[in-house]
């Protein structure tokens, strides 16, 4: 615990009354509450001396101060305490003095909540193998299995996937002949191939210390830090992870039997490589700066130029464009999602983007990306390769601007700053839907004439 100094014990002075505890010779813990006065000079506590119950001067007893603040229907907010451990010297005028040995504390307001109990998990785990020594069998937190596959896998995120895959899809429609059978292979073997690369991802984030050094995870950021928490061993999500990748490539050959093509092949092969180089050794794009460009190739122009070619054999100029808006958008989630990640990336030499660039260079760069993603929208229009009816797209550009304000007012409170992130997340989502909306309306316009 850290040493007491006088500023730490001055502290105290926020609270009107401690509660001061100890352990009675029978092995009961008693419990008084009472008033003092802080001697920071000398590193002690004068506490008052309570009618009834003397506080004891032959063992440790600790002095806490708490504060908490109901919310009703939402819970509490403004939470803090403080401990001082110490020996209480022989009662004086009516007061015992607490010599200050130790202190812990939290305060809210310096330390939110989320962030304190990431740093209490190493605590929770040296904590959790000693009971296990005592018991004799190990004891381990524990998930549903549902809630395990979905936080192990981030299953949640496979909108990536189906935004490019369909838009892929449905551009092939509008080309020549459709194969359902190879739609549906194209789309769970997409998916397959996604939560392979979340899962590697989690194992070598792992490995290199960047999870346990970030203690601002958020419900968009930090990785599913199953193996961090004891959910799982980093064996069984190896295996997970090598199962994933087996079943995405089975899939992915299944459809080369089906529509033998060198293109797709070649688009397939690409997309495991950039998968597993995005963190494994030796390339480890994210770590030099390059996860944005890696993660915009797999779910852009490989995840949709790969069920285009699925469908009809060949490449074409319209689903490599039509790829891009997707691809800066989706690049733009993970860019933004590192911004609460920045202080632990940092100290386990993940080089991000966000991590080598200032706040205002990243917050200009995410502007000017995202009215890129949507002027392609226009370009492609204009030049005759996307159908005008994909315009409406551009439906989903305030959101652009939303998130942008919010990266400003936010940038060094990463659960202030996490609506925004759910909004970017959004900004992608609702581009892809309004974009497979465009071409379903004018796949009806062709049918029609």
């Amino acid at each position: 615990m850290p040493a007491v100094d006088a500023a730490t014990l001055a502290r105290m002075d926020g609270y009107p009354f401690i509660v001061v505890s100890w352990v009675d010779d029978a092995g009961y813990p008693l419990s008084v509450a009472t008033t003092f006065k802080t001697d920071g000079t000398a590193g002690r506590l004068l506490l008052d001396e309570p009618g009834g119950l003397p506080i004891p001067t032959d063992r440790d007893v600790v002095a806490t101060g708490s504060h908490i603040r109901p919310q009703p229907g939402i819970g509490y907010d403004e939470r803090r305490y403080l401990s001082v451990w110490g020996h209480a010297a022989a009662p004086s005028d009516g007061t015992v003095a607490l010599i200050a040995e130790r202190t812990w504390g939290w305060d809210e307001a310096e330390t939110p909540f989320f962030e304190y109990s990431e740093r209490s998990v190493p605590q929770s785990r040296r904590y959790l193998a000693q009971l296990s020594a005592v018991r004799g069998h190990p004891v381990k937190p524990r998930l549903a299995l549902g809630w395990l596959i979905l936080r192990t896998t981030r299953l949640p995120f496979l909108t990536a996937t189906l935004v490019p895959v369909l838009l892929g899809l449905v551009i092939a429609a509008r080309h020549g002949p459709f194969d359902w059978v190879v739609a549906a292979l194209v789309v769970i073997g997409g998916s397959l191939a996604h939560l392979a690369t979340n899962v590697t991802n989690d194992i070598f984030d792992t490995l290199s210390g960047a999870d346990a050094a970030n203690v601002n995870p958020t419900q968009f950021s930090g990785g599913s830090r199953v193996v961090h928490y004891d959910l799982v061993t980093m064996r069984q999500l190896v295996a997970v992870a090598v199962g994933l990748y087996a079943a995405a490539i089975i899939i992915g050959l299944a459809v080369l039997a089906i529509r033998p093509s060198v293109e797709l092949l070649a688009i397939g092969v690409a997309g495991v490589l950039i998968g597993l180089a995005y963190t494994a050794p030796p390339l480890k794009l994210v770590y030099r700066g390059l996860g944005e460009i890696a993660v915009a190739a797999g779910f852009g122009p490989i995840m949709l130029l790969g069920a285009y070619v699925a469908e009809t054999g060949r490449l074409a100029w319209e689903p490599l464009i039509a790829s891009l808006p997707v691809a800066i958008l989706i690049a733009l989630i993970l860019y933004v999602n590192e911004i609460p990640d920045r202080g632990g990336d940092a100290a386990a030499g993940k080089r991000t983007l966000v991590v080598r660039l200032s706040q205002v260079a990243v917050e200009r760069l995410y502007l000017v990306a995202g009215l890129v993603a949507f002027a392609l929208v226009v370009v492609g229009v204009a030049t005759g390769i996307m159908p005008w009816p994909t315009l409406v797209a551009l439906a989903a550009l305030p959101l652009v601007f939303q998130v942008s304000r919010g990266i400003h007012q936010h940038y060094d409170s990463p659960y202030l700053l996490m609506a925004f992130m759910g909004t970017n997340v959004k900004l992608h989502l609702y581009t892809g839907v309004l974009l497979l909306a465009g071409y379903a309306v004018a796949l009806v316009v062709a049918a029609i004439r």
